[in-house]
């Protein structure tokens, strides 16, 4: 069974010579923009299998020099899929750390036992040390004695310990979504040391989710800039679409301490391993024609077409052959003639993506349509992560094809718990208490599950995670939300799914691995309702986890499935919007709504009350919450169409096709 099909989404929309060229000198070429040794891997796996395979290089090296090699480690989740490798590659007798020293990089709160649920040190331990030959007094990590009276000196006796072996030959770790290098984000100086830090508001939820806790220290102790630094090599990791802009600024940009990890710039021995989705934005995976010829496709000369336009400022229909020339687009020109002809080209190409018939118009003619006429009415199964993401990305075009007669079913993959809060949990408890009182029907079995929830979240303390009852609670909370949003949509009750598939509800502190457990119940309902169309999350820049594996079950599904007759009638639509957008140059259907169809798809959200404003995973930072930012995106994507110089709508909701292997 295939289960990591979403890592290869993006291999058809761009070309391999981009991060794997035959030659030193197409390679100089494609990195003249970049200031830092980069090594661009397909998937994650693939990323994390190499820099495993350059640790292991790095301490043979070392013991065969010196005796022994001295490593600080960083326990990111990127990081931790190196560590993984490097535990297959320990049984393989490929490496030994018997001869191997440990830094502890990061450490949360202060005086954290080692066995504490939130400990980083546990976290290494669990998912690596503790697998492999590593003595444990070769193990270093802060002290748990730690406390804000002594933590200035603590930590510079932690620096004093490191000295003493000789400094570090490696530190692995991750480069985080901000631009961070282990706990040192925005603001942290290349003369950074040791030291106690503030958590941001979006590092807190990424371990409060990754914990599976509503609540996260507020402080960690962190090696700085300057330790990392003078480290004698330096590795580090990023993997998906949401590490993109951080990998750009890091590896492209100007070295600032809003972007920590471009001191990284300075070090004459640092690796950045990244897979393709992480690379996004670089120069030669975003616009190539800078740094190389090209080998000109639709995607890329849509690409190319509307940045010339964002550059121009003008409608693609009024650009110029001097346009083309003044931005080295004139390859373009020659291929194609005039820079005319391409202008058509293009915007007839982005015309044909709009349509108000996501299911397909019946009795029309679909050359040029997105979805085909037939057959009419469709069998439609929409996947949902979350209860909330089918509504937040395509609640418009669920409307639509409701409206337009289609049997529409949504399927929530899971539960979604983690998502409601404490407080909004009292409330609905209280609720169902005050009835089943004043109605007489409290017996002592619910007053006991009563009293044992709130005594859980009485005593609940940071770092904590749900005890299965408020689990359960909070997912029916979720899970009745948003039956209540596709009713509003017109979705009937009895085409709501439920799944809450055992990655999600077994798994909570490994949410990226998924079974033959959680495919087959995806696969039976497939089977069971043989759509003629199916739309799935590709949001895969999620921060916290669960749509990346959500989507690997749904691809599973649909490969252990290619071969049947049903399913070769059937097409295969990606969504987004939750977390990001999709380019306009992959866009293949984009569903328009007007003024008062968002304002339905904004109501309908609204059904989510737990996820209006009392959010656990949210960055109390950020002025927009997840819903609005979600908003926003459809209606930028309209205003693109529009400066483009095609139809202005309110807002577009965005489609590309998966399609089957």
């Amino acid at each position: 069974m295939n289960i990591d099909l979403s890592s290869h989404i993006k291999l058809e929309q761009v070309s391999k010579r981009c991060y794997r060229p035959e030659s030193e000198v197409e390679l100089i070429s494609l990195t003249r923009y970049e200031k830092v040794q980069t090594e661009v891997l397909e998937t994650p796996v693939d990323g994390a299998v190499f820099a495993a395979h350059e640790v292991a290089l790095t301490i043979e090296q070392c013991v065969r020099e010196k005796g022994r090699c001295v490593l600080g480690l960083g326990a990111g989740r990127c990081a931790m899929d190196v560590y993984g490798e490097l535990v297959k590659l320990y049984f393989a007798d490929k490496v030994s750390f018997n001869n191997v020293i440990v830094f502890n990089m990061t450490e949360l709160g202060l005086g954290v036992p080692v066995d504490d649920g939130q400990s980083t040190l546990k976290r290494l331990c669990d998912g690596f040390l503790n697998k492999v030959d590593i003595s444990p007094e070769n193990i270093h990590t802060f002290s748990s004695e730690a406390t804000k009276e002594n933590v200035f000196k603590l930590c510079k006796a932690y620096e004093t310990e490191i000295d003493e072996y000789g400094g570090l030959d490696l530190v692995v770790c991750e480069l985080t979504k901000n631009g961070g290098l282990a706990f040192n984000e925005a603001g942290s100086t290349s003369m950074s040391s040791c030291r106690l830090v503030s958590l941001t508001g979006e590092i807190r939820t990424r371990i409060a989710d990754s914990y599976q806790c509503e609540q996260s220290p507020k402080t960690a102790v962190t090696l700085g800039i300057s330790n990392i630094l003078n480290a004698r090599k330096i590795i580090s990791t990023a993997w998906g679409e949401g590490s993109a802009k951080a990998v750009f600024n890091t590896i492209e940009g100007n070295i600032t301490d809003q972007y920590p990890a471009s001191f990284l710039q300075m070090h004459h021995n640092v690796q950045l391993v990244i897979d393709l989705d992480a690379a996004s934005n670089l120069t030669r995976i975003n616009y190539p024609w800078k740094v190389t010829s090209c080998e000109w496709n639709r995607t890329l000369l849509r690409r190319a077409l509307v940045w010339l336009s964002r550059q121009t400022g003008k409608p693609i229909l009024k650009l110029t052959n001097k346009d083309y020339n003044d931005y080295g687009l004139s390859e373009l020109v020659a291929v194609y003639g005039s820079g005319y002809n391409v202008n058509i080209k293009i915007f007839n190409d982005l015309q044909h993506t709009i349509t108000g018939w996501p299911g397909g118009k019946p009795n029309a003619d679909d050359t040029y349509r997105p979805e085909r006429a037939e057959p009419y009415p469709k069998r439609v199964l929409a996947f949902s992560s979350h209860p909330d993401d089918v509504t937040l990305s395509m609640g418009g075009t669920l409307r639509r094809l409701v409206e337009q007669g289609h049997e529409v079913h949504v399927v929530f993959l899971t539960s979604g718990d983690v998502m409601v809060s404490d407080e909004d949990l009292r409330r609905y408890v209280m609720v169902a208490e005050r009835l089943a009182q004043k109605m007489g029907y409290f017996s002592e079995q619910q007053r006991s599950v009563v009293e044992k929830i709130m005594t859980s979240l009485n005593s609940k303390t940071p770092g904590d995670p749900d005890i299965a009852e408020v689990r359960q609670v909070k997912g029916e909370v979720f899970v009745c939300e948003g039956i209540t949003s596709c009713r509003y949509l017109g979705v009937k009750e009895e085409n709501v799914h439920e799944m809450a598939l055992p990655f999600y509800a077994d798994v909570p502190f490994d949410k990226r691995r998924i079974g033959e457990n959680d495919v087959l119940p995806v696969k039976e309902l497939i089977e069971k309702i043989q759509p003629h169309q199916i739309f799935f999350a590709d949001d895969l820049s999620d921060p916290y986890g669960t749509h990346e594996p959500a989507a690997n079950v749904v691809l599973a599904a649909i490969d252990d499935l290619k071969n049947e007759p049903f399913m070769r009638d059937c097409r295969v639509w990606m969504y987004r919007g939750m977390w990001a957008e999709w380019d306009i140059d992959h866009i293949e259907m984009a569903v328009p709504m007007s003024p008062e169809e968002f304002q339905y798809k904004r109501d309908a959200i609204l059904k989510h009350q737990s996820q209006v404003h009392d959010v656990p995973f949210i960055d109390p930072e950020d002025e927009d919450l997840n819903w609005q930012r979600c908003l926003k995106r459809n209606q930028e994507t309209a205003e693109l169409y529009s400066r483009l110089g095609l139809a202005s709508y309110e807002a577009i909701e965005a489609f590309v096709q998966y399609r089957l292997p």
